[in-house]
């Protein structure tokens, strides 16, 4: 075997050092890193020469240009799988790169209890007010406590959007360690599937109305972008908390923002924006009962590593002909099969 016969590149930074070593332990495969700020010169011959992109999962990290889309993809005439860092895969057009034949894979699971415990301790933080009451005492000499009652999540109604990986496990910690009832939407699992994963399978406007706090885990798709708005947030309870470790653009921030002022929900927890991170002077930032973290939720030393090893593992594992398990254009497949067998010489699984 050709020393370096496979090429994989990536900018600005990966999930963790041990993608890296991984990937080095192997003499037929090359890592290129490359910055946003490269040079053509530089990164001219290292895109037309790659086959895999691995990819940061955060589209404002990323340099417009080295976004996936129809113009990297006719710069990379090689590139076959594209490799987000993360779960999310905002800075890649799926439907380009599946008319170019090129697979994406994302690492889905790898910061799933990362996420579920970040959405949980947001879920705390704004049922106890805590952020309130530290807020307050870092204003106020004189903090009145009977000013800042909380209500105890025990027992209550949690509903999450999405459950997948994060979902799951939302549900998971919800039920076992709080005894919440659990209501779910996801239009793409049946009642039964839900129920193993722990939820009740019901309508996004039963789960608005009927929860006590909602948790939206789902992926952004077309579908999801925008999913809640004006309409939406006004079907939630006036005691009910808004939670999201996402995607920014699936809720309306403007609509959420003229909820919060209109007092017609009890706060939000926010890890992700539609600008990433968001402005200091962001009108959400304002308020007390909005609990902010600049999508930090998946980014833990053990989540940074388990990405870093899946993402490695699932590259190599595809460069060997084998069917990654992550994938998310499963109808490239064939288009695929056939652009990797005349670079490689074997037919892929």
């Amino acid at each position: 075997m050709s020393v370096n016969n496979k090429r994989v590149f990536y900018v600005k930074y990966l999930a963790h050092p041990i993608y890296e070593t991984i990937l080095k332990s192997r003499p037929d495969v090359r890592l290129d890193r490359l910055d946003n700020e490269s040079p053509d010169a530089v990164s001219a011959p290292i895109l037309a020469a790659a086959h895999a992109y691995q990819i940061g999962a955060a589209r404002d990290e990323l340099a417009r240009h080295f976004h996936v889309d129809a113009d990297l993809l006719r710069r990379a005439p090689n590139l076959l799988i594209v490799s987000s860092n993360g779960a999310g895969f905002d800075p890649v057009d799926i439907d380009a790169c599946t008319a170019a034949g090129v697979l994406v894979v994302n690492q889905s699971g790898g910061n799933a209890n990362s996420v579920a415990e970040h959405a949980l301790g947001m879920l705390l933080t704004l049922s106890k007010r805590i952020i309130e009451a530290d807020r307050a005492l870092r204003r106020d000499r004189n903090v009145n406590r009977n000013a800042l009652i909380g209500n105890e999540a025990q027992g209550k109604t949690v509903g999450i959007v999405g459950l997948g990986n994060v979902g799951r496990r939302i549900a998971e910690l919800c039920r076992g360690l709080l005894h919440m009832n659990v209501l779910a939407y996801d239009p793409y699992l049946s009642a039964s599937e839900m129920a193993l994963r722990g939820g009740e399978k019901v309508e996004l406007e039963d789960l608005l109305r009927r929860s006590d706090y909602v948790s939206i885990s789902c992926p952004l798709t077309g579908d999801s972008r925008g999913m809640i708005g004006a309409r939406e947030f006004a079907m939630m309870r006036p005691h009910a908390f808004f939670i999201t470790t996402a995607r920014g653009s699936i809720h309306d921030e403007a609509a959420l923002l003229e909820a919060m002022r209109e007092k017609r929900i009890a706060g939000a927890g926010l890890d992700v924006w539609s600008k990433e991170p968001p402005p200091p002077e962001h009108p959400l930032l304002q308020f007390d009962n909005v609990l902010a973290s600049p999508h930090t939720a998946g980014v833990t030393k053990e989540a940074r590593e388990n990405m870093g090893r899946i993402a490695a593992e699932q590259i190599l594992d595809a460069f060997d002909g084998k069917r990654p398990p992550r994938i998310i254009n499963p109808e490239v497949w064939p288009d695929y099969a056939k652009r990797f067998e005349r670079a490689f010489g074997i037919r892929p699984a």
